[in-house]
């Protein structure tokens, strides 16, 4: 039973996907804000689905520190449901991209729409720095959230990732808040496979953390408060 629920819902996930990806064309002449309001119900229904097939809740925890105007957003990574649930939560999302991805249609379209910093991961300082000129650019036009994986890739339950350098620089330069956000998705969507198991998803915002801290200081704040939140809802 558990297989054929699991199979039904990725059909019906890549069919509501396709299908509403190919509503969203003439939303590439709109206002962005238009861009980030669809995507929300494309993120309703999937969670919608997730409930009424596969007997998973998405929770959203910590609503005091989900931020309404410009931050960064570190969520821990374990899934794809991690990136497009958050079109649910935030008002005026954009994301870090890898430049690949900008070559698939309609998809690539969306996220450079929506101001996506495209990264090349061979690029090092010279991209982090491209990275940090392009956010600015995005934050000039108020009350952004900038969502950033400081792992980078998806992980393991109960492991935590290498944190990579890209969050410090732009914690750095653009003297923001940080909002680490916790989660348990992988248990219940793993980042491999077909399986979806029964419980209850949770993404956690945690206190943000204050800009000007020293680079040092803010990786192990940061590190420490997403795998201690992320292992305590491990259970669930």
């Amino acid at each position: 039973m558990l297989v054929l629920r699991s199979l039904l819902f990725v059909a019906l996930f890549y069919i509501w996907s396709v299908f509403f990806t190919l509503i969203l064309i003439p939303f590439l002449i709109l206002p962005a804000s238009w861009m980030s309001r669809a995507l929300y119900i494309w993120s309703a229904v999937i969670n919608l689905l997730l409930w009424l097939i596969c007997g998973i809740k998405v929770e959203i925890r910590g609503k005091q520190f989900i931020p309404k105007g410009d931050a960064l957003v570190a969520p821990k990574h374990q899934c794809m449901l991690d990136v497009f649930s958050q079109f649910s939560v935030l008002s005026s999302p954009f994301f870090v991209m890898k430049k690949e991805l900008i070559y698939v249609p309609l998809f690539g379209w969306y996220g450079v729409k929506m101001g996506a910093l495209l990264v090349d991961r061979k690029g090092h300082a010279t991209a982090l720095k491209k990275m940090v000129r392009e956010a600015q650019v995005q934050f000039k036009k108020g009350n952004r959230q900038l969502l950033i994986f400081p792992e980078g890739t998806r992980g393991v339950p109960g492991q935590a990732g290498d944190y990579k350098p890209g969050i410090a620089a732009l914690y750095r330069d653009l003297d923001l808040p940080v909002h680490p956000v916790a989660t348990n998705s992988g248990v219940h969507w793993p980042a491999h496979g077909l399986l979806r198991r029964p419980g209850t998803i949770v993404f956690e915002y945690l206190e943000p953390i204050p800009p000007g801290l020293k680079r040092g200081e803010f990786m192990r704040i940061l590190e420490e408060r997403i795998e201690t939140a992320s292992n305590q809802l491990l259970s669930l």
